[in-house]
């Protein structure tokens, strides 16, 4: 991702109104004003079906983005942080337009297994609809860069976000076509 600023924080940052998997206030559970709208509406619709979805992290600020990827290094080692946790300065959750979801029946973890549970499979299914991708998807590895993350939503809005599901697409290969 070409996002890099130490000091950004989007001016619209709001909290939005669905179940978290913590308890407490944070500033993991900001996002921007848009994407946490469509959020509220996909938990809420989820909810109707049945599915149970909670909002783990969504912006976060460079600094703890600094305390996350040194933590990751000092747990598993430079090669493996590298592909799991964005350089601080790099990831898309400063951006405000990102946030990791999982579910009771995962424990609210973020890890691969969450999308074979229940609520891993609507949101891969039905995101889309509410302007957000999947942003690390199965065997795509080698073109985002980072290893496959089924909790890691990016909001991009519904119109790009439903051509990018229609056409298969990954946001850099959308991206590359844009920019073509």
């Amino acid at each position: 991702m070409l996002f890099r600023s130490i000091g950004y924080r989007a001016d619209d940052l709001v909290k939005p109104n669905v179940t978290f998997s913590f308890i407490g206030e944070h500033e993991k559970q900001l996002m921007r004003k848009e994407a946490a709208e469509a959020l509220e509406k996909m938990f809420a619709e989820a909810n109707e079906e049945g599915v149970q979805l909670a909002a783990v992290s969504g912006f976060r600020s460079y600094e703890r983005q600094v305390q996350l990827y040194n933590a990751e290094i000092e747990a598993s080692g430079i090669e493996y942080a590298q592909q799991s946790v964005a350089e601080p300065g790099k990831s898309e959750h400063q951006t405000g337009l990102t946030m990791d979801v999982s579910s009771a029946e995962n424990n609210y973890q973020l890890n691969e297994d969450f999308g074979s549970t229940t609520a891993g499979q609507w949101l891969a299914q039905n995101s889309a609809e509410y302007g957000f991708i999947i942003r690390y998807p199965k065997g795509d590895e080698k073109t985002t860069g980072y290893m496959y993350e089924p909790w890691h939503i990016r909001y991009v809005g519904k119109a790009y976000a439903t051509d990018m599901k229609k056409r298969g697409l990954t946001f850099e290969e959308y991206i590359q076509l844009a920019t073509e």
